[in-house]
Formats: C-alpha cells, structure tokens, sequence
C-alpha cells in the first residue's frame, strides 16, 4: 500500500474490489481490459496479463502465434507480449488455457487505442445530445470498438478493472444502440478518425462525472511539484484522521434533519447507521473523486500495460467554482497529469489533446459584461492552456479552445463540435494528414495613448467576416476592467469597410475604452460563457484561446486547508463586478443623453 495514501483497514475492505490475493488455487482469469472485440494498439508489443493458481503454466494463443509464461507471486500474475504488429482489421481470436481452464475471445483487431478522460462532460452520452440522433443513426461502424469503465475511484491503485466496472461489459461494436451510451465528444471524434484513416479505432472512455483534477492525477506524481505534495499531504493528513463511524453518523443526522424540515413521517426517516453502510466515495478522504489519484487510480492506472495512441481530456467544472478555484495548483498538476500518463504507459510523446472548460450557464452580452467577468472559469482555462505548454512539447500536445460553443447549463449538450476540432488536431499533427488545424498567439501589446495595440502571429477575425472584434475588456492601474471597444488595423484607406481579410490586417487590433484614459492591460474571452468571437484565420472549427496580459491573479493560498475566497469574499468579488457594470451604463448613458442634447442645439 502507498504510504502516502493510508486508510482504515477495515473500512477498505469492505468496499474495495476482491482480487486474487492469495497462493491458493485460483480460476483462471484475464485483466477486465481484455474481452472479445477489443482493438489491440498497432506498432507496439501486444502484452495480455492475468492471473492463476501460483506455479501454474499459462498458453495464450493469438491468431496463429502461441506465448507461454508461469503464473508467479503470490498473487499468480502471468505476462506474455507478441511481437508488434501493423493495423489489421482481419478479426483474430485469443485464447488463454491453464490446465483445464480455458479463456476464449473472438473478433479481436489491431488498430489505435485512444482514451476519453475527464469528468461528466467528456463521460456526456451520445444519446443525450441535441445531434444524437444523427450521429447514432450512422454508427453501423464495426471497426470503431468502445469500453466503458464505470466509476471505480480508490485510494490505492489497482491492479485489475471488475467486471462490475465495465459499463459496455466489455469492448463492443459501433451500432446506433452501443454509441448512445459512450461519450458523444469520444465518438465524434472517433467516428472521423476511423473514416479518414479507415483502420480499426478504439475508445476507452474512462470519464468521471464530478471528478476534480486532483483525482485524475497519477498517483505516483504529487511529489514532483510543491502545491501538489502540500495537497497530498493534506489529504493524507485527512485519511489519518478519518472516523468512519463519525462521518457515518454526521452524514445520517444531516439526512435526518432534512426529512424533519420537510415534514416527512416517521417511517419515512433514515435509518440510524450501525456502521459506515451510507457512506459513498465522497464522504471517505482519498476515495473521493476530489482527492488525490483517486480516480486515475481505480479508472486510468489500472490498465497501465495496455497501449494506447493518445488521450482527450475535458474537464473543469469542479474546479473553476469559487471555493475550489486554484490555478496555480491546477496549472502544475496538468502538467504532473500528462508526464505521469507518458510515464506510466511508456510513451515520451503520448499525444494529448486538452479540450478547455466548455461555456455553460447564463452567457455573457454586452448588458451584463462586467458582472460576469468575475470567475473562476477562464482562470482554469488558462491554466489548462499554460499547464500543457509547460511540457515543452508542442508537437504533440494541443489545447482546443471550446469556450464559443454556448448553450446553457451544467451539461452543454452541444458535443459534436467538440469531437470535430479534436479529430482535425489529431488527423493534422498526430497523423499528418492534410485537414485544417492551426492555432494562433499574442505576440505582443503595446501601449499608444488610450489604446493597446495586440499583435498576433496569425490573422484572427470572425468568421461572419464581421469587421467588429468583441470580448475584450480593459483596464488601468486600478486593475477594474470594463467591456472595450476594437477594430483591426486597416490597410487600406479608402473609406469603405469591407471585410478584415481585405480592409484590414487581421493580425493587429486596437482596443480602447473611454471608461480607462491610461490602459495597462487587456483581456479576452474572460467569463465562464464569455464574449469573444475571433477564429483563427477565420476558421469556424479555430477560436482564438481566451488570454490576458496581466498578472492580477485569482486570490490563491499555497496552504490547501485555506481557501481565500469563501462564501463572503466570493459575495464581494460580485458585487464589486456589478459596480464596474453600473458605472459603464450609467457613463454610456450619460453619453448619449449628451450627444442627444448637443444634437439638439445644433437644430436650432
């Protein structure tokens, strides 16, 4: 057991998987990865594991080639690797023999593997979709193959997956009824993958819902950075402490009180626990899908042996609310994330594509700018965006902005767009293909008068061609943004506006606002559901990263049993934004109630 990660003893038992943990004989057994229709990762060695009686020999036969190996330990793990094979989608068989005991599966394939992970937004269902429908109607695709590990977080990592966890079962094949239950980001994006290069694409999609950063980190990586080992501490400071009988009865008498409140009749109250039977991963410290490897844990680490091509990550949520919001920590542990990945797979350049927080809630407009500029929402995204690029490693890494795609709610039902921006990374750079992707960046910004002047390395306009750039804000050395105005830099000075990529240089904007006569800094696309409508090139599929050019951070504390912005700073921090709006409509219009009067007295 990790020492960092210790637990009541008799808590765990009852509530981690069994698993063979003894020299008596045992049955016969695979890893809960392996099962018919799975996809095998091309171009590395093919290794299946299992378990039987210590001492035991093991056959596994795949295709026409056989492996031998003993089954060793005192917990009877078995290995053997095949050599590394081209894509094939010829279906195989595997076969795995002991004694009497005999595994077999069928219709197995070699192809790439990719790994859907994240929270409840990447776990979002193909079903539930506003375009769910259309993309199901067309999954009749049998050499696109899914797995689904259902929740499994633990406070130790695991060394094999139950068939309790498998959400599909097993791998299965692409058809209308097994794509409406994976991820709808997963399938978009492997539904085109799997056209353009027309071999066998499989999906594990091990996404949690509610999981926060923390717990998707390998467990092996929090000591390599100080914000992450002070949080592990933390949290094994917690498990120490942990009373399961406590937290059992403080959870009961809180379900016990609210029955009460809502005059519910006596036989409809909780029953008093006799132990810790109410308790669920969240009430118990390094279990929870908040804490510490958790979830990489029992849903990630517990394949390691298992190629793969590459993994999409999405996820947010949990972390941009106020009281969690710490993006210093989350810039560090993105970066931990993907090197603990690389490490644990043996794979220096696993390609990782990072989809950034997506827009939900009420969206950001002109009327209300200001009030919902304060959040912690972009400041994950940027952390996303910086934690990925500290990695060094461009050419195999990407974060796909996905902040544009709008609609309201904790679960924005508008996926499919993200599965496309992701496949077009992938086909581009992972594969090298010729579909469009690009991002683009600030270069610079520059002070002249009253306005700031970005310079980027890439054209970047709206995609309606409109000539008006929208969602940057503004600010003094008082650090109190306001909406600002932009346009590009204009090339050509003939009195007529056409379009940013003939009128203008696409490259340079100006942006300004009366409300702020010295300007020190800018922002962009800075909400949780923000303004901002400039792309790439002019790309629909390319929306410029949101960014900003200060240093006024989100108030953060290195201790992690403090947290800055409680009920009360939260409540401030609003309401000082709301001040900002009242005073822009109020100076607008004052404006133009002035331009009206002088109007008035020019008519006379």
């Amino acid at each position: 057991m990790n020492p960092r990660f210790p637990i009541l003893y008799s808590l765990f038992l009852a509530i981690m998987p069994v698993f063979p943990a003894s020299a008596a004989a045992q049955q016969l057994k695979a890893h809960g990865i392996f099962s018919s229709h799975m996809v095998l990762q091309r171009d590395k060695p093919i290794v299946i594991w299992g378990w039987a009686s210590p001492g035991d020999a093991v056959a596994v036969q795949f295709g026409t080639e056989l492996a031998e190996a003993t089954a060793g330990g005192d917990q009877g793990r078995w290995e053997v690797a095949f050599p590394a094979r081209e894509a094939s989608a010829e279906p195989r068989p595997l076969v795995i023999r002991s004694g009497n005991e005999k595994i077999a599966m069928e219709n197995i394939v070699i192809g790439d593997v990719w790994v859907m992970n994240g929270q409840s937004n990447m776990a979002f269902p193909l079903g539930k979709t506003l375009d769910g429908d259309i993309e199901g109607a067309q999954a009749h695709q049998p050499l696109l193959r899914f797995l689904k590990i259902s929740t499994n977080e633990q406070a130790t990592l695991q060394a094999d997956i139950p068939a309790e966890k498998l959400g599909t079962g097993g791998w299965v094949e692409s058809t209308p009824e097994t794509a409406a239950g994976i991820s709808s980001i997963g399938f978009s994006f492997a539904t085109r993958v799997q056209r353009a290069l027309r071999i066998p694409i499989g999906i594990i999609d091990n996404s949690r819902g509610g999981a926060s950063l923390e717990s998707l980190v390998p467990h092996h990586k929090f000591d390599d950075h100080p914000l992450a080992k002070r949080y592990a501490e933390s949290v094994a400071k917690r498990q120490a402490e942990f009373d399961p009988r406590a937290r059992a009865l403080e959870k009961w008498q809180r379900e016990l009180a609210r029955a009460k409140s809502k005059g519910l009749p006596e036989e409809k109250w909780p029953a008093k626990p006799l132990a810790s039977e109410n308790l669920v991963s969240w009430d118990i410290p390094g279990m929870s899908p908040s804490d510490a490897g958790a979830c990489y844990n029992g849903m990630f680490g517990a394949f390691i042996g298992y190629h793969i091509k590459g993994v999409l990550f999405h996820q947010g949520y949990n972390n941009a609310m106020d009281s969690n919001c710490r993006p210093e920590r989350y810039r560090a542990m993105m970066k931990l994330m993907v090197e603990g990945w690389r490490e644990d797979f043996k794979d220096p350049t696993l390609p990782v594509g990072v989809i950034g927080f997506c827009a939900g809630g009420v969206s950001q407009t002109e009327e209300n700018f200001e009030a919902f500029s304060t959040a912690g929402g972009p400041y994950i995204r940027e952390s996303q965006r910086l934690g990925l690029a500290d990695l060094g490693d461009p050419e195999n890494t990407a974060f796909l902005p996905a902040y544009d795609i709008q609609i309201p709610g904790l679960h924005p039902q508008k996926k499919r767009a993200h599965g496309e921006r992701a496949a077009r990374w992938a086909l581009n750079r992972v594969y090298g293909m010729k579909v469009n992707w690009d991002s683009a960046a600030l270069v610079s910004a520059e002070t002249k008068g009253d306005e700031i002047v970005l310079t980027f390395d890439k054209p970047v306009m709206p995609d309606d061609h409109s000539m008006i750039p929208r969602g940057f804000s503004i600010a003094g050395g008082d650090g109190k943004f306001y909406m600002a105005h932009a346009r590009f830099k204009m090339v050509k000075d003939n009195g007529v506006w056409n379009t940013p990529d003939k009128s203008c240089d696409a490259k340079v904007i100006h942006v300004w606002s009366p409300l702020v006569a010295t300007p020190v800094a800018v922002r962009y696309g800075w909400a949780t559901s923000p303004m901002g409508n400039l792309k790439v090139n002019g790309k629909e599929w390319l929306p410029l990263a949101s960014f900003r050019t200060d240093s006024w951070n989100w108030p953060e504390s290195e201790d992690p049993e403090v947290n800055p912005v409680g009920r009360g700073e939260s409540k401030a921090m609003h309401a000082e934004a709301g001040d900002r709006l009242e005073f822009r409509r109020n100076r607008e219009a004052k404006s133009a109630a002035d331009i009206l009067a002088r109007l008035k007295t020019l008519g006379r």
